[in-house]
């Protein structure tokens, strides 16, 4: 007898066709949800993002040594003693001769300026008179150059290479009226010769404004010491400013044996003029386009171009990324260097996430502490300044003045880590980091990372931006056995420097060959901006005798050089970028 035929259940049939329905509709209602919700694909920038992402170790401990120096770096050091060439400024500074230079920019584009005018003046063979800092631009701090810097320590320091006096010379009881003029940026000293010297030995003062960038970045050996002499050893901080940012890196050291010191700057304005996206969606656009309207010189942006150009500053998780793919781990202690970030708490969680030990002079000062500096920006950067080059790792998210000038003088007292993001080999991987697992990511970074970690060599010398790459400044041991007792290979001291008096880099001119002088062609030729003096019509002045009895103090101190509202505009374009 067969076995019975199982009953068909034509119910349970009709039912899969309604349940496929249902998923199908409630998986296109989702998928429908996260579309309306997310911004365009090509709206999610990598940095701000939340794709998925392969994270890195969420504990580990920095273990490898080279994080925070070089192997190669105890075979380097600085060396700025000037050549038996050099004359002594007392044979080489001629009477009647006067520089007076107005800084321009930030803390750190302001003190290139100075470097550069002390140069300057030693090329014209003349006396300068203590540079004035910008009192005027987009950062507007009133300080003096005395509030910042050392005064007496800068003018003694440097006796033997220049004269310097505090203030501008007079004649018949009046400060004698300058004669203002500018010289093209990246000025060669054959520029100085003919452009500002016969003005100098006709005038006999001159007034040098918006002083930044305008002496070329190279130059013959002994000047570029003359530049390290300056901005390593003559340039010290006043004893307010350095003590507090002495106080602040042993609090560092307090809290971890080794520290990075992180400068971020990441403030609505610089990102603004940046024309880069960091994914924010519409609120972003309209707040930073809001920004944009006030320059009307600015060029429409292309985000995307920027990026893979290397232009765009990487934002507070990207150097989180970068720090922990180079190796350091979540226990390294970090002191930012900062404004005030755009996006605030929400922008710097990532970051903190992957360092939870943040600091910034803020958190680990007391208010008393504080309150002197708050209401100064130059005082409040050189703070920063001081904790920085006092770290053993310094890091920066960009490449302005505060990072080159740092970048320089780290390789010049010892090559100490400092790391540069390859910014355009980088593009490519934080946009990928979501397809590659994290020991991909780590080890394609370390990879694009190398030359620009602050090792020796990194660069050839006489490549690159001197104040970087100070390679005129920094020698390398010799061996012992090849050694010699004349080898000029004397680490500067802060208290001299040795001199030999001999023949001059450069001749110095009397006024009477000077006037007779045959000077060779301006080799600059660049058209980037034309000398401005002040008979000069683009100044919509006329020029005013030295000895006009109308000229007063207050005249001397005016500047009228930048009369255009396009002029106005591209200064607070430039100041934005000049820390």
């Amino acid at each position: 007898m067969g076995h019975p035929r199982r009953r068909a259940h034509p119910r349970r049939g009709a039912l899969l066709p309604a349940v496929a329905a249902l998923l199908l509709l409630f998986l296109a209602v989702s998928l429908l949800s996260i579309a309306i919700s997310a911004p365009p694909l090509a709206d999610r920038h990598p940095g701000l993002s939340r794709r998925s992402l392969r994270r890195p170790p969420t504990s580990r401990r920095t273990a490898r040594d080279d994080l925070w120096g070089s192997e190669l770096a105890s075979n380097f050091y600085g060396c700025s003693n000037s050549s038996g060439k050099f004359l002594d400024s007392s044979v080489a500074t001629q009477p009647d001769r006067f520089l007076i230079i107005v800084t321009s920019g930030g803390l750190n584009q302001q003190r290139t300026g100075i470097v550069d005018a002390v140069v300057a003046a030693r090329i014209l063979n003349a006396t300068l008179v203590v540079p004035k800092l910008d009192q005027t631009s987009f950062w507007k701090d009133s300080s003096n150059f005395s509030e910042i810097f050392d005064i007496d320590w800068f003018i003694s320091f440097l006796a033997k290479d220049i004269k310097i006096i505090k203030e501008p010379p007079e004649k018949g009881g009046k400060a004698v009226r300058p004669y203002k003029m500018r010289v093209p940026r990246k000025c060669t000293p054959q520029c100085y010769l003919k452009r500002v010297l016969p003005a100098l030995l006709k005038k006999h003062v001159i007034r040098m404004t918006k002083y930044d960038y305008r002496l070329s970045n190279k130059l013959e050996t002994d000047l570029q010491k003359l530049r390290c002499r300056v901005n390593y050893h003559a340039l010290r901080f006043t004893d307010p400013i350095q003590d507090l940012g002495e106080k602040l890196i042993q609090r560092m050291r307090e809290k971890s044996k080794y520290f990075i010191a992180l400068h971020l700057r990441f403030e609505s304005d610089m990102l603004a003029f940046s024309g880069c996206y960091y994914g924010g969606g519409e609120k972003e656009r309209r707040d930073l386009g809001a920004i944009r309207k006030r320059w009307k010189t600015l060029h429409t942006s292309n985000p995307e171009k920027g990026r893979r150009q290397g232009r765009c500053p990487l934002t507070p998780e990207e150097v989180g990324l970068l720090l922990r793919a180079l190796g350091y781990g979540s226990d390294v202690h970090i002191y930012a260097a900062s404004g005030e970030i755009y996006g605030g708490e929400e922008t710097l969680a990532p970051l903190k996430a992957l360092f939870p030990n943040y600091h910034t002079k803020e958190s680990l000062s007391s208010k008393d502490e504080l309150t002197p500096f708050l209401a100064h920006s130059s005082r409040m950067a050189a703070i920063d300044f001081i904790v920085c080059d006092g770290s053993d790792a310094f890091v920066t998210n960009n490449n302005g003045n505060m990072a080159k000038i740092l970048a320089g003088r780290r390789r010049y007292f010892g090559h100490r880590r400092t790391i540069r993001p390859n910014a355009k080999q980088l593009y490519p991987l934080f946009t990928n980091r979501g397809n590659m697992s994290w020991g991909e990511f780590s080890s394609q970074v370390r990879v694009v990372q190398k030359g620009f970690m602050g090792d020796p060599m990194e660069v050839m010398p006489g490549r690159g931006e001197f104040h970087a790459y100070p390679a005129a400044c920094i020698c390398e041991k010799a061996d012992e056995n090849k050694s010699s007792p004349g080898s000029n290979q004397e680490i500067i001291n802060h208290t001299g420097v040795r001199k030999a008096i001999g023949e001059p880099a450069y001749p110095v001119y009397t006024d009477e060959e000077a006037d007779g002088s045959d000077a060779e062609d301006d080799p600059t030729g660049t058209g980037e901006e034309e000398m401005i003096t002040e008979d000069d019509p683009a100044t919509g002045e006329e020029a005013v005798a030295e000895d006009d009895p109308s000229a007063t103090e207050e005249a001397i101190d005016t500047e009228a050089d930048d009369d255009s509202s396009g002029r106005q505009e591209g200064l607070e374009l430039e100041a934005i970028l000049s820390d």
